[in-house]
This record gives C-alpha cells, structure tokens and sequence, in this order.
C-alpha cells in the first residue's frame, strides 16, 4: 500500500460526492458506536474519522502526511489501557494474523473499551461482486482464526473478504470461545444497491446523485432482507469489565 495509492483515494473522497455521501453516513454511524475518551482508529488511509469524532490518534502502515503514527494492528506500539475505542474500517479482512489483532485490542483498550468494525459482508447479492470484480480474496473454507505464517512476499492490500462474515455469524461461537473478554454489542448489515453502483474508490458511479436518496429509501425499506442483500457489516465488540 503506497502513500500514492492513498493520496488517490483521498482525492477521490474530495472529488466523488455519492462516495463521500456513504462514506459520511457510515463513518457517523460509526462514531454514534464508540465510548467516550480516547480512539485509535487503523488503517486510517485516506484519515477521514478525524472529522467524525474526538480525541482520535490515526495510524496507517505507512506514513502518511495526514495521519498520527505508524502501526501493524498486529503489534500495536502503545501502552496497556490507551484507548477507549478502536475504530476500522476495511481493515480486519487484510490482517494476516487476526489473532494477533484481537490479543492486541484487548490489551490497549480500557475496560468497556469497544472494537468499532465496518467490513465487506457476503450475502447473496455480494458474493459475485466480491469474488469476480474485487482483487481480494473472498473464500468460505479460510478459518481467520487460524494462524498464518508471516510471509514477506505478502501485500498490505491482500486478505479475504468473508472474515466478517465468517467470524461474526457463521462460527461467532468460535470467536467467542476464543476471546470471552469480547462481548458482541451490535451488529447491523448494510449497503444493498447504492454501494455497488457507486463504484467504490477503483470505478466510475453507476448511479446519479439525484437518484441516491431514493435508492437509499428503497434499502431501508429492505432493510429486513439485509442477510440476502448486504455489501457491509458494522460490528461492535466491547471488552468486559472483569470487576462485573
């Protein structure tokens, strides 16, 4: 991932309005999920979050103008009890070892502290997108709980896809077994239509910003076929106050 690459992506977010109209919904969702005090948010890119809450440190693999620090969400380089909150998006699914993520939350958050996840669902609808047009692996038969050995050859943009979906519906039991400390405090699936035909960062929109509220009417009205229609997943997890 190179700071070129997410220079581009933040011009994009200037430059596409339907883009930075999704995003600016999510991300404010997002920010109405976390505990007062102090945030970390990974994979910061292209550092939007900054504009949706306070007291936010922004950390990307690689330095960037624009962010606060440098950090591998597998060997976070702060202090037990820092954080209050760990905000990412579109950053679990490229984590090589997720293990090494979760043990590492749990370290640096405080107690009721909260792991705030916006991540690629795979539903019905997605599944093709996803596993056709999008570069990055979307596979079923991966256990993200497993360990990987660490590979050089690895890319920052290489991961698969259907972690989310994998960890937080189809074996949550594992996930929890694994990490007890964690309680799932809110789940919610969404983007139907408008996400898709926005293009994302990578293609031109499909759809016109005149026709973005009503479309977006229309997802919520389906909202209850989320599980067949989805392209996201917001996830919070809170860590246990032991003295409970």
């Amino acid at each position: 991932m190179s700071e070129k690459l997410l220079q581009q992506h933040r011009n994009i977010w200037k430059q596409k309005p339907i883009l930075r109209h999704l995003y600016t919904e999510w991300y404010r969702e997002m920010s109405l999920q976390i505990q007062s005090g102090n945030t970390l948010e990974l994979g910061g890119g292209s550092g939007n979050f900054k504009e949706f809450a306070p007291n936010v440190v922004s950390t990307d693999i690689v330095p960037l103008p624009w962010i606060d620090a440098v950090a591998d969400a597998q060997n976070l380089p702060f202090e037990d009890g820092s954080f209050d909150n760990i905000v990412m998006f579109d950053v679990l699914h490229h984590i090589e070892n997720v293990t090494l993520f979760f043990d590492e939350a749990l370290r640096v958050l405080r107690p009721r502290g909260r792991v705030v996840m916006m991540e690629p669902y795979v539903s019905l609808l997605s599944w093709p997108i996803y596993y056709f047009f999008h570069p990055e692996l979307t596979s079923f038969k991966q256990n993200p709980l497993a360990w990987v050995e660490p590979s050089s050859e690895r890319k920052p943009f290489d991961g698969n896809q259907a972690f989310a979906t994998i960890l937080f519906e189809r074996r949550f039991n594992d996930f929890q077994n694994k990490y007890p400390d964690f309680m799932k405090r809110y789940q919610r699936r969404i983007a139907f239509f408008a996400y898709p035909l926005s293009g994302g960062f990578d293609r031109p929109s499909l759809l016109p910003i005149q026709l973005l509220k009503p479309v977006l009417a229309l997802e919520k009205a389906l909202s209850f076929m989320s599980r067949f229609l989805a392209f996201r997943i917001l996830v919070v997890l809170e860590k246990r106050n032991k003295l409970d």
